[in-house]
């Protein structure tokens, strides 16, 4: 399979996505859209992953490459491509299926627990999952469900946590492809993120419970082979 990501700054890039990749024998390539890449066509790909980002999906005027990304994630979507979308990359995917993404009402940052919904027992990929388990969160903004998409996962701090479209659309607003590098260079680069918040765990927290990037791992593969059947 041929897999090709989207990355919106160069310390958010497929993290241990990568290795599963690799370990199974598929292609990856990239574009990076904050050095201004070339989109590929669409006959170079089967699978579209969209990585996450410090920037909001309606900064346009800042960041002009979002709107061919959106078009080209549309594009990717009706041309019955597999896709999976991971934070910002969960939200450009819903506010492309005609769903609201906006501000939530708290930032989740660090360890919190998911819940997965009673349709989530329906879906080949989220069955892969335990029906709770702890996850990387790194957000404030948050999204509507999409019309015709069905809620997967949800959690104290953000309702909508994870949904499905057409059974090969996917968007997670948490985060199971995190290594301990890649969320070493969150803390490094995100570091105006740490406030207050209900939900906002301490720098040094989040570092002392680095040995969950295991548990993410045992969820990460199982989930992306069920969903590489796409």
């Amino acid at each position: 399979m041929n897999i090709h990501s989207l990355e919106h700054v160069w310390f958010e890039d497929l993290a241990n996505i990568g290795p599963w990749a690799q370990s199974r024998g598929h292609t990856v390539r990239k574009t990076l859209l904050f050095e201004k890449a070339a989109l590929p066509s669409m006959s170079d790909f089967d699978w579209l992953v969209i990585m996450g980002g410090p920037m909001n999906i309606y900064e346009e005027i800042r960041y002009p490459w979002l709107v061919e990304e959106k078009r080209f994630i549309r594009e990717a979507i009706l041309g019955g491509k597999c896709v999976l979308g991971i934070c910002l990359g969960a939200q450009l995917i819903a506010d492309v299926l005609g769903a609201k993404v906006r501000k939530n009402d708290h930032q989740e940052i660090g360890w919190h627990p998911v819940t997965l919904t009673e349709r989530a027992a329906q879906s080949s990929v989220f069955r892969t999952l335990p029906k709770g388990f702890d996850a990387f969160h790194w957000h404030g903004d948050t999204f509507d469900l999409p019309p015709g998409c069905a809620p997967m996962a949800t959690s104290e701090g953000c309702v909508n946590q994870a949904f499905v479209c057409h059974h090969r659309v996917i968007g997670l607003q948490f985060h199971l492809e995190s290594s301990r590098k890649s969320i070493e260079r969150l803390i490094d680069n995100c570091a105006g993120d740490f406030t207050n918040g209900q939900y906002v765990q301490p720098r040094d927290h989040i570092l002392s419970n680095l040995d969950k990037v295991r548990d993410l791992d045992t969820l990460l593969y199982p989930f992306l082979d069920q969903m590489a059947k796409c």
